[in-house]
């Protein structure tokens, strides 16, 4: 019997390799971010243990064969029901649009052009992944990760290029939370003090509860029909919006918000780490990865502003819009919107920017889903 355990230690132990220390290392600093840095911590604190887990010579977290027999792992058989049929993205997408808050985007729809312009990130370094030798469809689940927008990311690299899920994925949430960091020098490098100082008025104008019903129906139509694949992911999301707008479905959108958020979060960044392992992740397009990742963040939050700097050459006095609005047009929901905020007012103490910049924000949660959608429909 012990002759049998040591022997079967040793062929563990002979099975774990430097790829497998290099994932347990990185499984610990998702840990490290989520616990001590509060880095995006429902996600990255499950993504971060699973990738531990996963890493295990042997796990039982993972399909594996022994004697010719497939014994399915637990991680595995949530991937297949949850990743590789798209269910999780879209359930997710069903809670982000109930939590959603449509009416400044409503009442000033001209901030809808910056949730579009925003997107360019996505396109810039779809080309620059074409350029350093990856495929179209690896390109484009690269450049996606600029939508800022989690779900899309994985939805949209899992159709496309699904051994690529695992650093895409991680670098889609990390740098969601590192936008209070990265969007700063951004904006500083590309606006002046005065412009950032700009003040912008806000009068609160009452949307009506008709408007607010309309709205995730109009998106839906349009959406569906400008990009079809992007139907279903535009469709969740709008649905959850309407259980929140309604006015007669407030159990189930507290439930969209609080219950069916925090299981399928679980459940997502948990089976995300099964694509986490040594032999997938550690490898030079890994690192170029995760680095393309950044510039998407950057050229995105660079595009909103330009296009703001632009329309300011045509707009008049009273309707110039501050140029860091613009860059509130990803959908890292609502972390940009409180980085404008903040910027605003480290420039003039008295500048109120918010209700701008969410409006701006949120317009980009569905830029965000139109642009999926239409790398969906140009390569599908």
């Amino acid at each position: 019997m012990l002759e049998e355990l040591l022997r079967f230690l040793g062929h563990t132990v002979s099975a774990f390799t430097y790829k497998e220390a290099v994932m347990i290392a990185v499984g610990m600093g998702l840990m490290y971010l989520a616990i001590a840095k509060e880095f995006e911590p429902n996600l990255l604190l499950s993504m971060g243990f699973g990738t531990i887990l996963v890493n295990i010579p042997f796990t039982s977290a993972l399909d594996q064969i022994s004697g010719g027999k497939l014994t399915e792992g637990a991680l595995s058989l949530l991937f297949k029901a949850g990743i590789s049929t798209e269910l999780f993205p879209l359930l997710i997408f069903i809670a982000v649009g109930a939590m959603c808050d449509f009416s400044p985007l409503i009442s000033n729809p001209r901030m809808f052009i910056f949730g579009l312009a925003a997107q360019g990130g996505i396109f810039m370094t779809m080309g620059l992944a074409l350029l350093l030798g990856f495929n179209v469809n690896e390109a484009a689940s690269i450049g996606i990760i600029g939508a800022a927008d989690g779900p899309t990311s994985i939805y949209v690299a899992n159709r496309f290029a699904p051994h690529l899920l695992g650093p895409i994925s991680v670098a889609a949430y990390t740098y969601m939370a590192l936008v209070p960091i990265i969007q700063p020098p951004v904006i500083k490098l590309l606006t002046t003090k005065s412009e950032r100082a700009m003040r912008m008025p806000y009068a609160q104008k009452e949307v009506s509860r008709t408007k607010l019903i309309a709205f995730p129906v109009i998106v839906t139509l349009v959406a569906g029909i400008v990009a079809p694949p992007s139907a279903a992911l535009i469709g969740f999301l709008m649905f959850g919006n309407l259980l929140r707008v309604s006015g007669v479905t407030e159990r189930l959108s507290q439930a969209a918000q609080n219950e069916l958020a925090n299981i399928v979060t679980i459940l997502l960044g948990f089976t995300i780490s099964a694509t986490m392992t040594g032999s997938r992740f550690v490898n030079l397009s890994t690192l170029i990865i995760i680095a393309m990742g950044l510039v998407a963040f950057v050229l995105d939050t660079a595009a909103g502003v330009v296009m703001a700097k632009l329309l300011n050459l045509f707009l008049p006095k009273h309707l110039k819009v501050n140029p860091m609005v613009g860059a509130a047009g990803i959908s890292a929901f609502p972390m940009s919107a409180r980085t404008i905020q903040k910027l605003g007012q480290e420039a003039d103490p008295g500048n109120f920017l918010l209700m701008h910049a969410v409006g701006a924000n949120v317009s980009g949660q569905i830029g965000s889903v139109l642009a999926g959608g239409l790398l969906l429909a140009l390569l599908g």
